[in-house]
């Protein structure tokens, strides 16, 4: 790994190392030099690497190519999901990233908008889990034309949300679903039709592929308004011209992500190792989902009573790459509001770090997390008492 002294990197859900063969991809689309709109054979060129990255994406979800938008990431997706929509009414959840809630909450304060529509946020279980019930009563409890937004996989515990049910619900009540699928690809299956949804964004640096760069599956016959105002791009929705090295490396990790599958089972191993020797050194950890089905590469848990942002500098500086919660608050200090909706206190939710596994993980990894885990615990366990911190300082939320 590149950057520093870090030799263990266990932060997949922030970001995941691009794999060779997407660098290799990435090279040779770089020297492409057409415009993909031009009609000149280079830009033929150009067109061709794009509409091969698009097949490699819809062939992964189970999608038409022509079902596939490309964008500028998972944040730009879900924005263009919610306020192209043209919903009367937006149901998602209090566990969403918040590029689905924020953006849910200025659409529906946003008397400026011509939608402005009508918001519902779903509560979750102690495990994080939406209830159907409480998804039942919010689309019966209103007008019809209404879009629900819940994430497949969330990023900072790994819980599963039933997506399936969801949408068959959904679709009783003449209602959209959106899935904010951003870190399934690699993880779980994101088929769109056993899933039942209506669009779903993807983000390729989650999987292996370059950052800035993402995708949102459109059902055939449901318009969206664009974002931005431009030229005829991306079937008018993503005006601008197309991001083609980028574009052909999220082709590339699409194709090789319907292969890391295969490796779940080995992934889930290493967390279940994990957890099962960190609850030998400190019983007292709580690890946040386990009561849910979860992604197989993330554990989020507790090192009693040392705050979390201790936790991510004393790992780092033993060689151990993890995270607090979400990547996309940089620079922010702040309670997870996922851990929260779980009904944990905030004293709690400060102590809490994510570890999540990925492509190029090994036992190796989880014995170096392991053993920096308990060094650094035996090292500031003295120093509390009723497992709670004496130490200074505020508490540490997110990243995607």
């Amino acid at each position: 790994m590149n950057g520093g002294p870090v030799q263990t990197y266990l932060d997949y859900n922030a970001t995941s190392p691009v794999k060779p063969e997407v660098i290799q991809a990435i090279s040779e689309a770089l020297a492409i030099t057409g415009n993909p709109s031009s009609v000149h054979q280079i830009g033929r060129a150009a067109r061709e690497a794009v509409e091969q990255a698009r097949d490699n994406v819809s062939t992964m979800i189970g999608a038409r190519p022509d079902e596939v938008t490309f964008t500028a990431g998972g944040t730009e997706a879900n924005n263009l999901a919610l306020a192209g929509s043209g919903c009367k009414r937006l149901i998602t959840s209090a566990i969403e990233h918040p590029s689905v809630l924020r953006a849910a909450e200025t659409l529906a304060a946003c008397s400026k908008h011509k939608h402005s529509p009508d918001l519902t946020v779903l509560p979750v279980d102690n495990d994080g889990v939406v209830s159907l019930e409480s998804l039942k009563n919010a689309l019966s409890g209103g007008a019809s034309g209404a879009l629900v937004s819940i994430m497949l996989a969330n990023n900072e515990t790994g819980v599963i949300q039933p997506i399936a049910e969801i949408s068959a619900l959904a679709r009783e009540y003449d209602a959209m679903v959106h899935c904010d699928a951003v870190q399934a690809p690699g993880r779980l299956a994101c088929d769109i039709s056993s899933l039942g949804v209506d669009m779903l964004s993807l983000s390729a640096h989650k999987f292996g592929g370059p950052k800035g760069v993402g995708a949102l599956f459109v059902r055939n016959g449901i318009g969206l308004d664009p974002l931005i105002i431009g030229g005829g791009q991306e079937r008018n929705r993503r005006p601008g011209t197309e991001n083609v090295p980028g574009i052909v490396g999220l082709g590339m990790a699409a194709q090789l992500a319907v292969d890391d599958i295969q490796r779940a089972p080995l992934i889930a191993s290493m967390r279940d190792k994990t957890e099962q020797r960190l609850r030998e050194i400190e019983p007292a950890i709580r690890i946040f989902g386990a009561g849910a089905e979860r992604l197989s590469n993330t554990t989020c848990f507790t090192m009693p009573g040392v705050q979390s942002e201790m936790q991510v500098i004393g790992l780092d500086m033993a060689g151990v790459a993890v995270s607090a919660g979400s990547a996309c608050s940089s620079g922010k200090v702040e309670p997870s509001h996922v851990l929260r909706a779980h009904g944990i206190p905030d004293a709690e939710t400060g102590c809490a770090i994510r570890v999540s596994f990925g492509w190029a993980s090994s036992e190796e990894d989880v014995d170096k997390l392991v053993g920096a885990w308990r060094a650094f615990y035996a090292g500031l366990k003295p120093r509390y008492t009723s497992g709670v911190s004496q130490l200074s300082g505020s508490n540490t939320t997110a990243e995607r």
